[in-house]
């Protein structure tokens, strides 16, 4: 549709400008009592004629077919000759077959300017046509080319992101299916809610995170059942303190699991089994930004730890590269105590 209406206006402005370039003979076929002077605007209809001859040529012919095959030389070859015979045929068409009404008495002692004059004249127009062609002809081809580069681009990011999520799907799968296999062994109550909780977040995986945009509601519901989840299988000297200053209704569009491979990581790395933990997890939203802060105890992984890696976080840094380039903060360090990781993404809207 938008094609169709780009080729329309662009007819409607050749057809206005070349419509105005053939009024202007009958200015010059004018004579003093009003009429028109129909030979002498024949005469000068000829040279509007012979632009728009020349200009079509390149602009249909010259420029798609040799121009832009790159037969640089061979354009301007063709070019040249075309330019030779409508400029002798111009001549020859206003000095033999049309020539010009006998002047005035009074104005036959004036000397009329020498007959290459005119050559120069036709030719610097023929030029001027042929450069105008090629210049339209050569922005209308890099707007497509921009066009089609746009579009494999937003083809290509696509494609990545999908890729990016269903790679998301299993990672997220499996770290939650290892945590109700440790619940089975010393709690079946426990992996039997689990695993009805679990269904619950696989319906959101499944489906909503097709998309790539969710309402921010879904999402907070999304990480609040993971929570009750994680709640399941931690001891209760794990605090979990979890806080959303969202609107319940709130419509705001956000990537689906953009927060919770953070949320998985305090989780995977910030409860130890001999010391007390805490995990707070705060996600706002105002006007102008939605944001994720993340607090958690620190606890080293040992040289023989291997569980995690890292590719949930990698995968959260390359979707917000693509999802949000430019219009986000990610930050994450340990505090000054060594007790306390932190991290926090600012998505700005």
């Amino acid at each position: 549709m938008n094609h169709t209406k780009h080729r329309l206006l662009e007819t409607l402005i050749h057809i206005f400008c070349w419509g105005m370039l053939f009024f202007f003979p009958l200015l010059f076929a004018q004579r003093e009592n009003g009429t028109v002077d129909w030979p002498d605007f024949y005469r000068h209809l000829l040279v509007p004629l012979s632009l728009c001859v020349i200009f079509y040529l390149n602009y249909c012919l010259f420029i798609p077919y040799v121009l832009f095959r790159e037969h640089t030389k061979r354009f301007l070859f063709i070019n040249l000759v075309a330019i030779c015979l409508l400029l002798f045929g111009l001549r020859w068409w206003n000095d033999i077959l049309m020539p010009p009404p006998e002047l005035h008495a009074v104005a036959r002692d004036i000397p009329m300017p020498p007959r290459y004059i005119f050559y120069l004249r036709d030719m610097a127009s023929f030029v001027f046509c042929v450069g105008l062609s090629v210049a339209i002809r050569m922005s209308i081809r890099w707007s497509k080319t921009e066009a089609e580069r746009r579009e494999a681009v937003k083809s290509r990011t696509e494609a990545e992101l999908k890729n990016l999520r269903n790679q998301m799907n299993p990672h997220f799968l499996l770290n939650t299916l290892n945590n109700i296999y440790a619940l089975i062994a010393f709690d079946r109550e426990k992996a039997q809610q689990a695993v009805q909780e679990l269904s619950k977040l696989l319906r959101y995986v499944l489906y909503d995170n097709q998309q790539m945009f969710v309402p921010l509601c879904k999402e907070i519901d999304f990480i609040r059942n993971y929570i009750e989840l994680m709640r399941i299988r931690v001891s209760e000297q794990v605090a979990i303190d979890a806080h959303f200053d969202v609107k319940p209704d709130s419509a705001t569009p956000i990537a689906p699991l953009i927060f919770i491979s953070l949320i998985e990581n305090a989780f995977k790395h910030g409860i130890s089994p001999l010391e007390p933990s805490f995990i707070r997890i705060v996600v706002s939203e105002t006007p102008d930004s939605i944001s994720c802060a993340i607090s958690n105890s620190n606890h080293p992984k040992t040289a023989t730890d291997k569980s995690g890696s890292g590719i949930g976080l990698e995968q959260v840094k390359r979707r917000l590269e693509l999802i949000y380039p430019g219009r986000y903060r990610w930050t994450c360090h340990i505090a000054d105590d060594r007790k306390t990781y932190e991290s926090s993404i600012i998505i700005y809207l």
